[in-house]
């Protein structure tokens, strides 16, 4: 399956300014299969090293002194094989099992920078140590998020069409790509549940390797956390599906008066928005200054799982809803719109508005010297009185409605179909 990061990685393998790269981000997001799949079309050696189940003897390699030449050596000697500079890629997956190798980074950038090493890790910010010293400006990142949509569709073989729609967004294949779409909200977009779908088209199987995910979620939160913390981290994690019956703007205010110690349940969001598994979109005060940044409220923000299928599991939405026709949006609204579109919007840095009691603005975004406002359908319906009163107050360039509606191309707005949101940045750009 083709991953878009992947690009990514071959342009730092043939960087001058190379330094160790650093693959992170939630689990399961498929960190370790981009590797393997970089090392197998770039690289004819490759010493891979997983520090979660590495042998004694190798973990203690970073225990003692973090000579780059000295680690190389006894790697040779371990693997038996040659380590050639710029010829060899060294992993080093799971690192944040083993905090000395994570510093042992800083030194091959400095000591031995004609080496190409890759590291990846999960939970980095929350399970290295206080005393841990981490190799500050010598390395590079890379934050690696599940399959969008795009992706999806080129695992499914859908090559052409993706090209077609790109080239012009009227085409005569909607309803393929929104079969796809409704696959695509039960699948999700982990590469081993993907690949998983792709091979037997087996409902149930998927729902046990999203519950065997899931429950593997949930023990890194005790794993990671104390008690009390574990406790937090469960409320919020199963709060999340009920914003959206909620005054979004309002929700973790809705939390907090329910559980006491407001600072405590603060925390416990902020570990899983550093985990990576629940997105935190902020409201903004101002709608019409650059940057919006600037004008970001910390108290206010709406939530989003990891994945849309996190969603679905924890709402407890069977799976025969999202294989039937329109009912996705139909009978759960927003619930998956919503999450479907920011998603896919990774690349931007999204904000939400609202204006009053009664008008919110969905997602809005920054493109260069443009503000962007985003409306979020769940169907047909596009009646927006929060769009039209931005509208009037602030005159945009553009404005931006996905629904599931046909694309439509006004004098002020696009309207974009849900499944056509691979075409986003193509639409903006023309």
């Amino acid at each position: 399956m083709y991953r878009k990061a992947i690009e990514h990685l071959k342009k730092w393998q043939k960087s001058k300014s190379r330094k160790p790269l650093l693959l992170t981000w939630a689990r399961q997001v498929g960190k370790t299969f981009l590797i393997r799949q970089f090392w197998n079309e770039c690289y004819s050696n490759t010493i891979y090293l997983n520090f979660e189940n590495v042998a004694p003897e190798i973990a203690q390699l970073f225990e003692n002194d973090l000579d780059p030449k000295k680690i190389l050596t006894n790697l040779e000697i371990y693997f038996k094989q040659e380590i050639t500079p710029w010829k060899t890629l060294l992993i080093f997956d799971e690192i944040q099992s083993n905090p000395r190798a994570l510093t042992s980074l800083k030194y091959f950038n400095e000591l031995a920078g004609e080496y190409h090493i890759i590291a990846s890790g999960s939970l980095l910010w929350i399970a290295l140590h206080k005393e841990t010293s981490f190799p500050v400006g010598k390395i590079e990142f890379l934050h690696l998020e599940p399959m969008d949509f795009e992706e999806f569709l080129l695992a499914n073989g859908e090559e052409k069409l993706i090209k077609l729609y790109k080239k012009s967004p009227n085409q005569i294949f909607d309803g393929r790509l929104y079969e796809y779409m409704k696959q695509y909200l039960f699948v999700g977009w982990m590469p081993e549940i993907v690949q998983s779908w792709i091979t037997e088209q087996d409902v149930e199987k998927i729902d046990l390797l999203q519950w065997n995910i899931l429950q593997s979620y949930r023990y890194d939160f005790s794993k990671h956390t104390n008690e009390q913390m574990t406790k937090r981290l469960t409320q919020i994690w199963e709060a999340i599906p009920l914003q959206f019956a909620k005054e979004n703007d309002k929700f973790i205010r809705w939390i907090l008066r329910q559980w006491a110690r407001a600072k405590d349940y603060e925390i416990a969001l902020q570990w899983l928005v550093d985990s990576g598994l629940v997105r935190k979109v902020n409201r903004v005060k101002r709608w019409d200054k650059l940057p919006l940044l600037a004008y970001q409220e910390d108290s206010a923000f709406k939530l989003y799982f990891l994945d849309v299928w996190l969603l679905r599991k924890l709402a407890d939405i069977p799976s025969n809803v999202l294989m039937n026709k329109y009912s996705i949006f139909n009978e759960y609204n927003w619930l998956f719109a919503e999450q479907f579109v920011l998603q896919n919007m990774n690349n931007y840095k999204i904000f939400y508005r609202t204006s009053n009691a009664n008008a919110e603005v969905d997602f809005i975004t920054q493109i260069e010297e443009k503000i962007i406002p985003i409306e979020v359908k769940s169907g047909e319906n596009t009646k927006s009185k929060s769009l039209k009163i931005y509208r009037e107050k602030y005159n945009p360039q553009i404005c931006i409605r996905f629904s599931l509606l046909d694309f439509i191309k006004q004098d002020w707005l696009i309207n974009i179909p849900l499944y056509l949101i691979f075409c986003f940045d193509e639409l903006i750009n023309k």
